[in-house]
């Protein structure tokens, strides 16, 4: 599949990840998590971002940004570069921190920034790291929770009045939000790569980048219309192997995703895929 490009414009909000080189640990101890923590709040400041949450893991970490001034490879290379540089400074090596490029994907704000801030903060959980959220003290879910001093770079209001008018009413709603979201697929909704939203708002995207001309930097496959869904598809073909065909030809669903809607092995998917090209070359 295409390599996402970074589409950057006005506005934008973000899911952000970036790994270790190579999946080894970009946090040795806790002295690395506080100096990176530090240059993100530099760097909020700097590009005028609004930070939603955060979570720091052990060899990646996940931020939720929005950047008013469309500037998030600007802010990023500023982030891992900076971060990068005392971390060899401090530990006496040399070489990459970090793995390739970090990955964004643009998110419809109305729609999944609650779930998308409620899924950042529970990695730890997940990993099983920690029992609850609120024991990982290095991502946002405790100064947004009420339960750690907020800094100042970090922007919890918008969250919080989802939840309520009144600051300790809505903490509750949003620790209780919070721990009952642990099961939740979010990833599920992710459209051609880079997009967390339905059609309509992918449609919003990429009219956006047209009008700003930058069309012809954008990947073919994250340029087309949205992909009919897979129950669209399958609608539209009796057989299940063209219907896994075409779903694969529109070059927005993964092995994984279409091998899912089959409840089938993903090694299945790609074994249709190569019988279908291999006759069309016959």
């Amino acid at each position: 599949m295409a390599r996402p490009l970074r589409i950057e414009f006005d506005g934008a909000l973000y899911h952000v990840t970036s790994r270790g080189d190579r999946r080894e640990n970009i946090f040795d101890d806790d002295d690395d998590r506080q100096y990176f923590l530090a240059t993100l709040a530099d760097v909020v400041k700097r590009c005028n971002w609004l930070c939603h949450a955060y979570c720091l893991m052990s060899n990646h970490y996940h931020l939720v940004v929005a950047t008013p001034e469309g500037n998030l490879s600007h802010g990023m290379r500023h982030l891992n570069g900076v971060y990068t540089q005392a971390s060899n400074r401090r530990h006496r090596r040399t070489g990459h921190v970090f793995q390739g490029r970090f990955k964004a994907i643009l998110v419809d704000r109305d729609s999944y920034l609650l779930e998308l801030a409620r899924y950042v903060v529970l990695n730890p959980v997940r990993a099983r790291m920690v029992e609850e959220a609120a024991d990982w003290p290095w991502s946002s879910y405790g100064a947004t929770a009420g339960e750690a001093s907020c800094p100042p770079w970090l922007s919890t209001d918008w969250l919080l009045a989802q939840f309520g008018t009144g600051r300790d009413e809505a903490q509750r709603r949003y620790r209780a939000f919070v721990a009952e979201g642990v099961q939740r697929n979010l990833w599920s909704d992710l459209r051609q790569q880079i997009y967390l939203g339905d059609d309509s708002f992918v449609a919003k995207v990429q009219q956006n980048i047209r009008a700003q001309g930058d069309i012809l930097n954008i990947p073919h496959v994250q340029r087309r219309n949205p992909a009919l869904t897979l129950s669209e598809l399958a609608a539209q073909f009796p057989d299940r192997n063209d219907v896994i065909v075409a779903a694969y030809s529109t070059g927005a669903y993964s092995y994984q995703e279409i091998a899912r809607f089959f409840n089938i092995h993903p090694a299945t998917i790609g074994r249709v895929v190569r019988q279908h090209m291999q006759q069309r070359k016959t």
